[in-house]
């Protein structure tokens, strides 16, 4: 025996009959709580399995009762009778043997698991108070988890609320962005569309003038071709059908040409001031343009010598009337008195690119007329334009007014007869116009036929226009 097994029984000894009892039962109480653990656990209150094992010892005890007879007081009577049950009851093991041996094996099934149980309180029983979980903290997590359940309801519907504001508001920002999208690209495509019409028509632009500059030098070319050409054919003809002739006359109109009147009268009282002639003549000028000296024969007051200045081309004027030059000097133009004839020899050939002659041939005798165009054309540069105007003698009624009123008039030229002179002296590109008809000035004619009103009653002047080749 031990010595503190020699010393609990000798304190043992010492004490009385009640603190013996009491110390038993507290060890009893101790080794109980040591295989059946029960209480709190740093916090955590352990299961209470005594409930368990009282119930556990109750079904022990009817397991054994299975199979026993209960005892009877003595006597000869209770023997027997007890003997009798006795002999039913070994008579009846087989019969119950199963069924005991079925509760021995739940009970013993209820031993281990209470056991098991009891193991786990055990356990807890040794973990250290290092593992203690932290209770307050769980509570706290708890009481949060709580408040949160508790206003999870309402913070769901706001942000709900706050979610369909958002998503609103987003649908609205796709709108927005999509429409102005849509504008970009309309603004875009209509920027590009209007830039391509531009490129197109810049193009066709392009292509119209290149077109016209190529039609241009077409034509320029052309006309220096169908020149040449014409100056070829006229050489031809001229050296077949004619032998070179010399015709020497004067110029001048003759005798007539000596009547001292004031001409600048006669020209306001019967031509027309210098208005009207200068608006009359504003359709020669245009024949003119590009052109750098320009000849007027018989030039008068200087009327067209005016609209070529005013245009830029640089003119000369002849006149054989004093009054005329006066006139046309004081307007600040270059006028000469000197005779036609003289004066282009003096030029020389080549020296003008123009020239214009209105009513003047009509004074002249008819060879001066023949040599008027043979000295025109050798003054003139090749492709220079000439232009003739006089009154036409197809027109009858030329005779019964306007001729014969200027007493410097030899004879009319037909528009004929110039033609051939034009042909003659190395003009090509003829043109002739008849206007200012009689029977617009003598509505009278209008009730003649039309085809004698036509025909002898048209144009009392005419214009001859020609090129040189």
């Amino acid at each position: 025996m031990s010595e503190k097994t020699s010393g609990e029984i000798t304190g043992r000894a010492q004490l009385t009959h009640e603190e013996e009892l009491e110390l038993a039962i507290r060890e009893i109480r101790e080794r109980v709580l040591a295989r059946y653990p029960s209480g709190i656990w740093h916090g955590l209150e352990l299961p209470d399995f005594t409930p368990v094992l009282e119930a556990r010892d109750q079904a022990s005890a009817k397991v054994a009762a299975i199979g026993r007879v209960n005892p009877r007081p003595g006597g000869v009577l209770n023997s027997a009778i007890q003997g009798v049950k006795n002999l039913i009851a070994r008579g009846l093991g087989w019969f119950v043997r199963d069924q005991v041996e079925f509760n021995h094996a739940m009970v013993r099934s209820l031993d281990s698991v209470l056991e098991g149980l009891n193991a786990i309180n055990r356990t807890l029983k040794t973990i250290p108070p290092r593992f203690e979980p932290p209770m307050e903290e769980i509570r706290r997590e708890a009481a949060e988890l709580k408040d949160i359940r508790s206003n999870w309801l309402v913070w769901r519907r706001e942000w709900e609320e706050k979610l369909g504001r958002n998503e609103v508001q987003f649908l609205r920002a796709v709108a927005d962005l999509q429409s102005a999208y849509a504008q970009r690209t309309a603004i875009l495509e209509q920027r590009f569309e209007e830039r391509v019409a531009a490129q197109h028509q810049d193009f066709e632009g392009a292509l119209e003038r290149a077109n016209f500059a190529m039609q241009q030098r077409f034509w320029k070319e052309l006309e220096k071709v169908r020149v040449e050409y014409e100056r070829i054919i006229y050489a031809e003809i001229r050296s077949v059908r004619q032998q070179p002739a010399s015709i020497a006359l004067a110029g001048g109109g003759g005798a007539d040409a000596a009547i001292d009147i004031d001409w600048v009268h006669f020209a306001n009282k019967f031509r027309g001031d210098a208005a009207k002639i200068q608006k009359h003549f504003e359709g020669y000028a245009g024949r003119f343009e590009g052109c750098e000296r320009v000849l007027d024969i018989g030039c008068g007051r200087g009327e067209f010598l005016s609209l070529l200045k005013a245009r830029g081309v640089a003119g000369v004027g002849v006149d054989l009337h004093e009054e005329n030059v006066s006139v046309a000097h004081a307007a600040g133009l270059d006028v000469r008195k000197a005779d036609v004839f003289e004066f282009l020899s003096q030029e020389g050939p080549g020296a003008f690119d123009g020239i214009f002659c209105a009513q003047v041939i009509e004074h002249l005798a008819p060879a001066a007329v023949w040599k008027l165009v043979q000295a025109c054309s050798l003054a003139l540069r090749p492709g220079g334009v000439v232009v003739f105007e006089t009154p036409n003698p197809e027109c009858l009624a030329i005779f019964a007014t306007h001729f014969y009123v200027d007493p410097s008039h030899t004879r009319p030229v037909p528009p004929a007869l110039l033609c051939f002179y034009l042909e003659e002296a190395g003009f090509g590109r003829l043109e002739v116009e008849r206007f200012a008809p009689a029977f617009e000035e003598r509505p009278e004619l209008n009730a003649l036929p039309a085809s004698v009103k036509e025909g002898f009653f048209g144009g009392l002047d005419y214009v001859a226009v020609a090129r040189k080749l």
